[in-house]
Protein backbone atom coordinates (compact mmCIF):
# COMPACT_ATOMS: atom_id res chain seq x y z
CA UNK A 1 0.00 0.00 0.00
CA UNK A 2 1.57 3.09 -1.09
CA UNK A 3 1.85 6.18 1.73
CA UNK A 4 -0.87 8.65 1.70
CA UNK A 5 0.12 12.11 0.35
CA UNK A 6 -1.66 14.03 3.64
CA UNK A 7 -2.09 13.01 7.25
CA UNK A 8 -5.07 14.29 8.90
CA UNK A 9 -4.95 14.90 12.66
CA UNK A 10 -8.03 13.41 13.86
CA UNK A 11 -9.20 15.02 17.65
CA UNK A 12 -12.36 12.94 17.77
CA UNK A 13 -14.26 15.94 17.12
CA UNK A 14 -16.69 17.23 14.15
CA UNK A 15 -13.94 19.50 12.68
CA UNK A 16 -11.47 17.17 12.03
CA UNK A 17 -13.81 14.56 10.97
CA UNK A 18 -14.79 16.88 8.18
CA UNK A 19 -11.83 18.26 7.50
CA UNK A 20 -10.87 14.19 6.62
CA UNK A 21 -14.04 13.60 4.86
CA UNK A 22 -13.79 16.49 2.52
CA UNK A 23 -10.18 15.43 1.32
CA UNK A 24 -11.22 11.79 1.06
CA UNK A 25 -14.26 13.01 -1.27
CA UNK A 26 -11.17 14.99 -3.41
CA UNK A 27 -9.36 12.22 -4.02
CA UNK A 28 -6.51 12.97 -1.70
CA UNK A 29 -4.41 9.48 -0.72
CA UNK A 30 -5.07 10.15 3.17
CA UNK A 31 -4.87 8.69 6.42
CA UNK A 32 -5.92 9.88 9.73
CA UNK A 33 -3.84 10.15 13.26
CA UNK A 34 -4.71 10.41 16.34
CA UNK A 35 -2.45 12.24 19.42
CA UNK A 36 -2.29 11.69 22.59
CA UNK A 37 -0.98 14.59 24.40
CA UNK A 38 -1.87 14.72 27.92
CA UNK A 39 -1.32 11.59 30.37
CA UNK A 40 -4.19 11.56 32.20
CA UNK A 41 -3.57 11.60 36.23
CA UNK A 42 -7.44 10.38 37.08
CA UNK A 43 -8.10 13.74 39.14
CA UNK A 44 -10.94 14.23 36.79
CA UNK A 45 -13.39 14.27 33.24
CA UNK A 46 -10.15 13.39 30.47
CA UNK A 47 -12.25 12.70 27.55
CA UNK A 48 -9.06 11.55 25.73
CA UNK A 49 -10.25 7.76 25.54
CA UNK A 50 -13.60 8.78 24.17
CA UNK A 51 -11.84 11.08 21.85
CA UNK A 52 -9.95 8.09 20.28
CA UNK A 53 -12.66 6.10 20.02
CA UNK A 54 -14.55 8.66 17.90
CA UNK A 55 -11.61 9.37 15.71
CA UNK A 56 -11.28 5.15 15.14
CA UNK A 57 -15.09 5.35 14.39
CA UNK A 58 -14.92 8.54 11.72
CA UNK A 59 -11.80 6.73 9.76
CA UNK A 60 -13.42 3.45 9.97
CA UNK A 61 -16.55 5.19 8.94
CA UNK A 62 -14.34 6.98 5.89
CA UNK A 63 -12.71 3.71 5.32
CA UNK A 64 -8.86 4.93 5.90
CA UNK A 65 -6.23 4.15 8.11
CA UNK A 66 -5.66 5.59 11.45
CA UNK A 67 -2.31 6.04 13.13
CA UNK A 68 -1.36 6.58 16.96
CA UNK A 69 1.64 8.67 18.61
CA UNK A 70 2.07 9.61 21.99
CA UNK A 71 2.50 13.08 22.83
CA UNK A 72 2.28 13.22 26.48
CA UNK A 73 5.97 13.49 27.26
CA UNK A 74 6.72 16.41 24.49
CA UNK A 75 3.97 18.34 25.82
CA UNK A 76 4.87 17.93 29.51
CA UNK A 77 8.31 19.74 28.68
CA UNK A 78 7.15 21.75 25.84
CA UNK A 79 3.90 23.56 26.83
CA UNK A 80 2.67 22.35 30.14
CA UNK A 81 6.42 22.80 31.82
CA UNK A 82 5.81 26.65 30.68
CA UNK A 83 2.14 26.69 31.45
CA UNK A 84 2.94 26.26 35.30
CA UNK A 85 6.48 28.34 35.40
CA UNK A 86 3.79 31.81 33.79
CA UNK A 87 1.08 30.83 36.29
CA UNK A 88 4.11 31.36 39.05
CA UNK A 89 5.17 34.29 37.39
CA UNK A 90 1.49 35.79 38.02
CA UNK A 91 1.10 35.82 34.58
CA UNK A 92 -1.62 33.97 32.40
CA UNK A 93 -0.56 31.97 29.39
CA UNK A 94 -1.77 30.80 26.58
CA UNK A 95 -1.37 26.80 25.92
CA UNK A 96 -3.43 26.59 22.99
CA UNK A 97 -0.91 29.01 21.31
CA UNK A 98 1.88 26.90 22.25
CA UNK A 99 0.08 23.42 21.57
CA UNK A 100 -0.25 24.46 17.99
CA UNK A 101 3.86 25.61 17.62
CA UNK A 102 5.51 22.77 19.95
CA UNK A 103 2.86 19.81 19.25
CA UNK A 104 0.52 20.20 16.21
CA UNK A 105 3.17 21.92 13.51
CA UNK A 106 5.99 20.20 14.53
CA UNK A 107 5.94 16.56 16.49
CA UNK A 108 3.17 15.97 14.46
CA UNK A 109 4.15 17.17 11.14
CA UNK A 110 7.14 15.38 11.86
CA UNK A 111 5.15 11.74 12.52
CA UNK A 112 3.12 12.83 9.73
CA UNK A 113 6.77 12.73 7.22
CA UNK A 114 8.12 9.67 9.30
CA UNK A 115 4.74 7.90 8.03
CA UNK A 116 5.67 9.07 4.04
CA UNK A 117 3.51 12.14 3.83
CA UNK A 118 3.97 15.36 2.02
CA UNK A 119 1.85 17.14 4.45
CA UNK A 120 -0.70 17.72 7.27
CA UNK A 121 -4.03 18.57 7.65
CA UNK A 122 -5.76 19.76 10.88
CA UNK A 123 -9.86 21.08 11.38
CA UNK A 124 -8.61 24.51 12.28
CA UNK A 125 -11.02 27.36 10.83
CA UNK A 126 -8.02 29.23 8.95
CA UNK A 127 -6.69 29.78 5.60
CA UNK A 128 -3.10 29.65 4.11
CA UNK A 129 -2.58 31.44 0.75
CA UNK A 130 0.66 32.01 -1.34
CA UNK A 131 1.41 35.32 -2.46
CA UNK A 132 4.88 36.48 -4.24
CA UNK A 133 6.54 33.35 -2.96
CA UNK A 134 5.68 33.81 0.49
CA UNK A 135 3.01 31.70 2.48
CA UNK A 136 0.31 33.57 4.38
CA UNK A 137 -2.08 32.72 7.04
CA UNK A 138 -5.82 34.15 6.47
CA UNK A 139 -8.61 34.68 8.91
CA UNK A 140 -11.29 31.84 7.93
CA UNK A 141 -14.23 32.87 6.26
CA UNK A 142 -16.82 32.44 9.24
CA UNK A 143 -15.58 34.97 11.69
CA UNK A 144 -17.16 33.65 14.39
CA UNK A 145 -14.82 30.45 13.91
CA UNK A 146 -11.68 32.31 12.83
CA UNK A 147 -8.66 30.31 14.28
CA UNK A 148 -5.68 32.13 12.94
CA UNK A 149 -5.01 34.00 16.22
CA UNK A 150 -3.73 30.80 17.86
CA UNK A 151 -1.43 29.63 14.97
CA UNK A 152 -0.24 33.08 14.74
CA UNK A 153 3.27 31.44 16.04
CA UNK A 154 3.40 29.25 12.39
CA UNK A 155 6.01 29.93 9.95
CA UNK A 156 7.08 29.84 6.35
CA UNK A 157 7.56 25.72 6.53
CA UNK A 158 4.43 24.84 8.60
CA UNK A 159 2.83 26.72 6.56
CA UNK A 160 3.97 25.17 3.20
CA UNK A 161 3.06 21.44 4.66
CA UNK A 162 -0.52 22.66 6.01
CA UNK A 163 -4.18 22.36 4.41
CA UNK A 164 -6.67 23.81 6.57
CA UNK A 165 -9.85 22.32 4.89
CA UNK A 166 -12.49 24.37 6.44
CA UNK A 167 -10.81 27.74 6.05
CA UNK A 168 -13.80 28.79 3.75
CA UNK A 169 -16.80 26.99 5.49
CA UNK A 170 -19.21 28.11 8.32
CA UNK A 171 -19.67 25.89 11.07
CA UNK A 172 -23.44 25.08 10.35
CA UNK A 173 -22.10 23.79 6.88
CA UNK A 174 -19.70 21.04 8.51
CA UNK A 175 -21.84 20.08 10.93
CA UNK A 176 -24.39 19.01 7.96
CA UNK A 177 -21.66 17.61 5.66
CA UNK A 178 -21.23 15.74 8.88
CA UNK A 179 -24.56 14.10 9.43
CA UNK A 180 -25.04 13.73 5.51
CA UNK A 181 -21.91 11.24 5.56
CA UNK A 182 -23.68 9.58 8.94
CA UNK A 183 -20.36 10.54 10.74
CA UNK A 184 -20.57 10.08 14.53
CA UNK A 185 -19.27 12.97 15.43
CA UNK A 186 -21.53 14.79 13.47
CA UNK A 187 -23.66 16.35 16.54
CA UNK A 188 -20.16 16.27 19.33
CA UNK A 189 -20.15 19.08 21.30
CA UNK A 190 -17.40 21.30 21.03
CA UNK A 191 -14.26 20.87 23.26
CA UNK A 192 -13.90 24.36 25.13
CA UNK A 193 -11.12 25.60 27.10
CA UNK A 194 -7.67 24.05 28.21
CA UNK A 195 -7.39 20.77 26.63
CA UNK A 196 -5.54 18.95 29.00
CA UNK A 197 -8.09 19.78 32.08
CA UNK A 198 -11.19 18.92 30.47
CA UNK A 199 -14.22 19.19 32.62
CA UNK A 200 -12.30 19.22 35.95
CA UNK A 201 -11.97 21.98 38.42
CA UNK A 202 -9.38 24.76 37.24
CA UNK A 203 -8.56 26.13 40.78
CA UNK A 204 -8.33 22.04 42.18
CA UNK A 205 -6.48 21.43 39.11
CA UNK A 206 -4.13 24.31 39.58
CA UNK A 207 -3.55 23.58 42.83
CA UNK A 208 -2.19 20.25 42.58
CA UNK A 209 1.35 21.80 40.78
CA UNK A 210 1.20 25.11 42.34
CA UNK A 211 0.13 25.25 46.03
CA UNK A 212 -2.20 27.73 46.82
CA UNK A 213 -1.55 30.56 49.56
CA UNK A 214 -3.61 32.61 50.75
CA UNK A 215 -3.73 36.30 51.11
CA UNK A 216 -5.09 39.68 51.23
CA UNK A 217 -7.22 41.48 48.46
CA UNK A 218 -6.56 45.01 48.66
CA UNK A 219 -8.32 48.16 46.78
CA UNK A 220 -5.56 50.09 45.01
CA UNK A 221 -4.90 52.95 48.04
CA UNK A 222 -4.34 49.76 49.83
CA UNK A 223 -7.42 49.22 52.02
CA UNK A 224 -8.09 45.24 52.78
CA UNK A 225 -11.26 43.99 51.22
CA UNK A 226 -11.15 40.38 51.56
CA UNK A 227 -8.69 37.36 51.30
CA UNK A 228 -7.99 35.48 48.43
CA UNK A 229 -7.17 31.78 48.21
CA UNK A 230 -4.23 32.17 45.56
CA UNK A 231 -3.30 34.85 43.02
CA UNK A 232 -2.47 32.35 40.76
CA UNK A 233 -6.28 31.42 40.11
CA UNK A 234 -7.06 34.80 38.92
CA UNK A 235 -6.58 37.28 35.85
CA UNK A 236 -6.86 40.54 34.89
CA UNK A 237 -10.42 42.13 34.52
CA UNK A 238 -11.80 38.61 36.42
CA UNK A 239 -14.78 39.14 38.39
CA UNK A 240 -15.79 35.58 39.02
CA UNK A 241 -15.10 33.93 42.37
CA UNK A 242 -14.11 37.21 44.33
CA UNK A 243 -16.66 37.02 47.28
CA UNK A 244 -16.44 40.19 47.69
CA UNK A 245 -19.78 42.04 48.95
CA UNK A 246 -21.14 44.36 52.09
CA UNK A 247 -18.26 46.40 52.88
CA UNK A 248 -19.07 50.01 54.49
CA UNK A 249 -17.67 53.13 52.87
CA UNK A 250 -18.51 50.96 49.53
CA UNK A 251 -20.42 51.35 46.82
CA UNK A 252 -22.60 48.22 45.83
CA UNK A 253 -21.20 47.74 42.96
CA UNK A 254 -18.99 44.24 40.73
CA UNK A 255 -15.45 43.83 41.99
CA UNK A 256 -12.71 43.07 39.22
CA UNK A 257 -8.99 42.02 39.39
CA UNK A 258 -7.23 44.85 38.23
CA UNK A 259 -3.44 43.42 39.49
CA UNK A 260 -1.86 40.84 40.66
CA UNK A 261 1.50 41.09 43.28
CA UNK A 262 2.68 38.37 43.46
CA UNK A 263 5.93 39.23 45.43
CA UNK A 264 3.66 40.12 48.62
CA UNK A 265 0.80 37.40 47.69
CA UNK A 266 -1.57 40.42 47.31
CA UNK A 267 -4.44 40.56 44.59
CA UNK A 268 -5.68 44.03 43.26
CA UNK A 269 -9.25 44.57 43.09
CA UNK A 270 -11.25 47.84 42.22
CA UNK A 271 -15.25 48.45 41.75
CA UNK A 272 -16.56 48.81 38.09
CA UNK A 273 -15.60 47.03 34.96
CA UNK A 274 -14.47 50.39 33.38
CA UNK A 275 -11.87 50.85 35.83
CA UNK A 276 -8.94 52.93 35.08
CA UNK A 277 -6.74 50.59 36.59
CA UNK A 278 -7.68 47.97 33.76
CA UNK A 279 -7.50 50.84 30.58
CA UNK A 280 -3.78 51.06 29.14
CA UNK A 281 -3.03 52.60 25.94
CA UNK A 282 0.87 51.22 25.34
CA UNK A 283 1.64 47.35 25.45
CA UNK A 284 5.45 46.44 25.31
CA UNK A 285 5.74 42.36 23.92
CA UNK A 286 8.68 39.78 24.61
CA UNK A 287 10.55 39.15 20.99
CA UNK A 288 7.74 38.59 18.41
CA UNK A 289 7.18 36.12 15.86
CA UNK A 290 6.85 36.56 12.11
CA UNK A 291 4.72 34.74 9.73
CA UNK A 292 6.62 35.94 6.34
CA UNK A 293 9.99 35.52 8.53
CA UNK A 294 10.52 39.62 9.25
CA UNK A 295 8.14 42.38 9.92
CA UNK A 296 6.62 44.44 8.03
CA UNK A 297 9.06 47.56 8.86
CA UNK A 298 10.65 48.81 12.10
CA UNK A 299 7.16 50.74 12.39
CA UNK A 300 3.91 50.31 11.02
CA UNK A 301 0.09 50.57 11.24
CA UNK A 302 -1.67 47.35 11.28
CA UNK A 303 -4.66 45.96 13.65
CA UNK A 304 -4.25 43.50 16.80
CA UNK A 305 -5.90 41.29 18.88
CA UNK A 306 -4.95 41.05 22.69
CA UNK A 307 -7.54 38.05 23.37
CA UNK A 308 -9.04 35.84 21.07
CA UNK A 309 -12.49 36.79 19.54
CA UNK A 310 -11.47 40.52 20.23
CA UNK A 311 -12.49 43.06 17.88
CA UNK A 312 -9.50 44.27 15.27
CA UNK A 313 -8.26 47.07 17.24
CA UNK A 314 -5.71 49.93 15.66
CA UNK A 315 -2.47 50.29 16.46
CA UNK A 316 0.70 51.50 15.15
CA UNK A 317 3.76 49.25 16.15
CA UNK A 318 7.54 49.70 16.87
CA UNK A 319 9.88 46.81 16.73
CA UNK A 320 12.39 47.55 18.99
CA UNK A 321 16.01 46.55 18.29
CA UNK A 322 15.97 43.23 20.69
CA UNK A 323 12.75 42.22 18.64
CA UNK A 324 10.13 43.13 21.20
CA UNK A 325 7.48 45.42 20.59
CA UNK A 326 6.21 48.47 21.70
CA UNK A 327 2.18 49.01 20.70
CA UNK A 328 0.28 52.00 20.81
CA UNK A 329 -3.46 51.73 20.60
CA UNK A 330 -5.96 54.39 18.84
CA UNK A 331 -8.24 53.56 21.79
CA UNK A 332 -7.45 52.47 25.56
CA UNK A 333 -7.57 48.82 25.86
CA UNK A 334 -9.38 47.15 28.59
CA UNK A 335 -7.59 44.51 31.08
CA UNK A 336 -4.39 43.83 28.38
CA UNK A 337 -3.14 40.62 30.21
CA UNK A 338 0.69 40.10 30.38
CA UNK A 339 1.29 35.84 29.19
CA UNK A 340 -1.35 36.23 26.87
CA UNK A 341 -0.59 36.89 23.23
CA UNK A 342 -0.88 39.91 21.25
CA UNK A 343 -1.90 39.02 17.22
CA UNK A 344 -1.10 41.55 14.37
CA UNK A 345 -3.30 41.48 11.29
CA UNK A 346 -3.13 43.39 8.35
CA UNK A 347 -6.97 42.79 7.08
CA UNK A 348 -7.62 39.07 7.17
CA UNK A 349 -3.72 38.57 6.93
CA UNK A 350 -1.96 37.32 10.40
CA UNK A 351 1.24 39.17 10.26
CA UNK A 352 2.30 37.61 13.55
CA UNK A 353 2.43 38.25 17.04
CA UNK A 354 4.27 37.83 20.26
CA UNK A 355 3.52 37.55 24.18
CA UNK A 356 2.34 40.71 26.14
CA UNK A 357 5.18 41.47 28.21
CA UNK A 358 3.51 44.49 30.49
CA UNK A 359 1.09 48.00 29.35
CA UNK A 360 1.29 51.23 30.70
CA UNK A 361 -2.27 50.49 32.89
CA UNK A 362 -0.96 52.06 36.36
CA UNK A 363 -0.84 49.48 38.63
CA UNK A 364 1.64 47.66 36.51
CA UNK A 365 3.58 50.73 35.23
CA UNK A 366 4.23 51.58 38.77
CA UNK A 367 5.39 47.92 40.19
CA UNK A 368 7.90 47.14 36.89
CA UNK A 369 8.46 50.95 35.90
CA UNK A 370 7.95 50.08 32.42
CA UNK A 371 7.42 53.58 31.87
CA UNK A 372 8.30 56.86 34.24
CA UNK A 373 6.18 59.65 35.13
CA UNK A 374 2.41 58.44 34.84
CA UNK A 375 -0.05 59.71 37.14
CA UNK A 376 -2.68 58.06 36.32
CA UNK A 377 -5.19 57.15 38.60
CA UNK A 378 -7.89 54.08 39.44
CA UNK A 379 -11.57 54.74 39.54
CA UNK A 380 -12.17 55.43 42.94
CA UNK A 381 -10.07 58.70 42.38
CA UNK A 382 -7.10 57.62 44.54
CA UNK A 383 -3.34 56.84 43.44
CA UNK A 384 -2.35 53.20 43.86
CA UNK A 385 -0.13 52.61 46.88
CA UNK A 386 2.97 51.69 46.84
CA UNK A 387 2.25 48.61 48.84
CA UNK A 388 0.45 47.04 46.11
CA UNK A 389 2.69 48.57 43.19
CA UNK A 390 6.24 48.54 44.06
CA UNK A 391 8.64 49.07 41.53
Amino acid sequence: MSAPRTIVGMSGGVDSSVAALLLRDAGEPIAGLFMQNWADDGSGDCRAEDDRRDAVAVCGRLGIPIHFRDFSGEYWHGVFAHFLAEYSAGRTPNPDVLCNREIKFKHFLDAARDLGAERIATGHYARIDNECGRWRLLRARDRGKDQSYFLHQLGQAQLAATVFPLGDMPKSDVRRLAAEAGLPTAAKKDSTGICFIGERDFREFLSRYLPAKPGEMRTPDGRVVGTHPGVFHFTLGQREGLQIGGLRGFQDAPWYVVDKDVEHNVLVVDQGSDSTCLLSDTTWTEAAHWIAGTPPAAEFACSAQTRYRQHDQDCQVQVREDGSLRVRFARRQRAVTPGQSLVLYDGDHCLGGAVIAATDAPLETRRRGTTSGSSAQCKNGSSPSPACCKA
